[in-house]
């Protein structure tokens, strides 16, 4: 699954998985954005790695970068509205495959139970004969997915 969504998100956005995660964080934000501090303390990953994925993202348009007011260390970033756009147009084509693919790897009970929490799962049949990941809490899952 996440080899498919790695394509997508290339062939969409034209950017590479770790690139994708801050414009994600971002778009959670407002308008304000993110200092890179934060940023790099969310997603784990070092702040020289972080650094070089903020300036493809602010080259590509899709970020800005400032600093912060009384801080002249601090850079808070922030999505552009062609990020937005942009995000806003693969969402779409993101959920499918994410759909397409718990469709195709989980069993009967567990695409059952995702169904119960998920309702749109439900327009992602699970393909007959499949190969299906048996697992021993299915029937579990299955029960405590059923409304009482």
């Amino acid at each position: 699954m996440e080899q498919r969504l790695r394509s997508v998100v290339k062939e969409k956005l034209d950017v590479s998985h770790d690139e994708f995660l801050v414009l994600c964080l971002l778009a959670e934000q407002g308008e304000e954005g993110l200092r890179m501090t934060r940023i790099a303390e969310l997603l784990g990953r070092p702040k020289t790695r972080l650094t070089y994925q903020i300036a493809c993202l602010q080259h590509a348009g899709l970020v800005t970068r400032r600093s912060v007011c009384g801080d002249r260390r601090g850079v808070q970033v922030a999505l552009t509205d062609k990020a937005r756009d942009l995000l806003r147009e693969a969402s779409g084509n993101l959920a499918g495959t994410v759909k397409d693919a718990l469709a195709c790897v989980v069993g009967p009970a567990q695409h059952d139970a995702l169904c119960a929490l998920m309702p749109d799962l439900a327009d992602a049949p699970h393909p007959a004969g499949a190969p299906h990941a048996e697992h021993p809490d299915d029937e579990h899952l299955a029960e405590a997915s059923r409304p009482e």
